[in-house]
């Protein structure tokens, strides 16, 4: 029987996934490794790579389309096998309908996982494994006013969308291209001023004078996730001014006769003397979840980068034993992932404490929002020359302010504080982080 081809979970808080690009097109070869789609998850496009030779027999989500993780998008004829005509195996269509599988796919945590529990299922055939859908196309919902190709929704949307009785003409997509999703039809029902009702369109949508601009994936996570931080986690912040110009000093002597590829900058300084003082104080490492509190053995950092219409956060993970131009060197190819729409889930998973520095804008200060399931973050201003007052005379030196957003669950102020305090120390004083 053909091989199928899933919607893999590509990150931990993956629940769904678009197909952004078809590789291959039905009765192309297709050899086991190569990729073959490409998938869109709400932090990167991903390609996803054949689990065996043969060839594409079948393409069941289209472009733009999206489905559940373990869902079927697609199909692999394996060798001696008769593949459909282009036409029958759906190519162009714009509806197919992903079939669930059992749930040991759908909880697999990575491709590799998916590829193991598929392989096993070759070698051990199951009743309940979910037949194969059909090629043909649905009939088109009777209620859309306008052709099939033009009208871009999902089936679990065009389904909930008969039963709440919600006109899908009236619905502004979120997905890719503008396509209806399950949340967008959920919205409208909720919006509808009766139950039976039509929803008008939006004055605002039709109004000269704006512009709608639809969220993109990660646009709409960031936005979910920030909700889910600033509501419930109780906030508190606690600010310190470094003193920078030793550190200052020295990374100009470290830097010297180095190629622009390889110099260290202030962001490298500051998450190295984060992460030896998270040695000292495990709670700032640590999560809270039902009551408990969770400590991470590992430290592993991450970092705030702005990326074409969103923001993404790599992570360096066991930053604590890493020397400082190896932590630089990582940071800079992290960062270059993240900006060319290249990061793995592993980039970007498994944090345990952020930084997030808009220095290099001129802000001076800030208080940033926690990224959960971290308790805490740090905001990092501009280093800038400022009059200070130093043994009773007024001088001029190079600070800069840090600001720690705490999880007030999980620490309390004299721990902010005093983690804070040892920030500043080993940046005042930077050999340690040099060594």
């Amino acid at each position: 029987m053909p091989e199928q081809v899933l919607m893999p979970r590509l990150s931990d808080t993956m629940t769904e996934g678009t197909v952004s690009k078809w590789l291959k097109h039905p009765g192309d070869e297709v050899k086991k490794g190569e990729p073959i789609v490409e998938i869109e998850t709400d932090k990167a496009n991903i390609e996803l790579e054949a689990y065996a030779s043969g060839k594409l027999a079948r393409i069941v989500l289209q472009e733009g389309q999206s489905a559940p993780v373990g869902n079927l998008i697609g199909e692999i004829a394996l060798p001696g096998e008769t593949t459909p005509s282009p036409a029958a195996a759906g190519e162009g269509r714009g509806e197919g309908t992903p079939t669930p599988v059992p749930p040991s796919l759908a909880r697999a945590e990575s491709p590799g996982e998916v590829v193991a529990e598929t392989e096993a299922k070759r070698t051990e055939p199951t009743e309940q494994q979910a037949p194969a859908p059909s090629p043909r196309p649905p009939a088109p919902e009777p209620e859309a006013p306008e052709p099939e190709g033009q009208l871009r929704a999902s089936p679990i949307a065009r389904r909930l969308a008969r039963e709440l009785d919600v006109d899908l003409a009236h619905v502004k997509g979120s997905g890719p291209l503008g396509r209806i999703q399950k949340e967008d039809v959920e919205a409208a029902a909720k919006a509808a001023p009766a139950p039976g009702s039509r929803l008008p369109t939006p004055a605002a949508e039709a109004a000269p004078d704006v512009e709608i601009v639809q969220l993109n994936r990660m646009q709409q996570t960031i936005a979910r996730r920030m909700v889910e931080a600033k509501g419930p986690v109780p906030h508190f912040y606690v600010s310190m001014d470094v003193d920078m110009a030793k550190a200052l000093a020295d990374l100009e002597e470290l830097n010297d006769g180095l190629p622009k590829e390889q110099l260290v900058t202030i962001n490298d300084l500051i998450v190295r003397a984060c992460a030896l003082a998270l040695r000292d104080y495990p709670d700032v490492n640590s999560f809270y979840q039902d009551g408990r509190l969770i400590r991470n053995r590992r430290i592993n950092v991450g970092f705030a980068v702005a990326v074409q219409g969103g923001l993404m956060e790599p992570v360096i993970r066991d930053a604590d034993g890493k020397a400082l131009k190896e932590l630089a060197a990582e940071s800079k190819a992290l960062a270059r992932k993240m900006r060319e729409g290249k990061a793995e889930p592993r980039d970007y998973e498994g944090g345990t404490f952020s930084i997030s520095n808009l220095g290099m804008y001129g802000v001076t200060e800030f208080s940033a929002i926690i990224n959960p399931p971290h308790s805490a973050i740090l905001a990092v201003g501009a280093v800038q020359d400022r009059p200070v007052v130093v043994d009773g005379h007024l001088a001029v030196s190079k600070r800069c302010t840090l600001t720690l957003s705490a999880d007030h669950r999980v620490f309390y102020g004299a721990t902010a504080a005093e983690f804070l305090r040892t920030v500043k120390q080993k940046l005042e004083k930077p050999l340690q982080l040099f060594t």
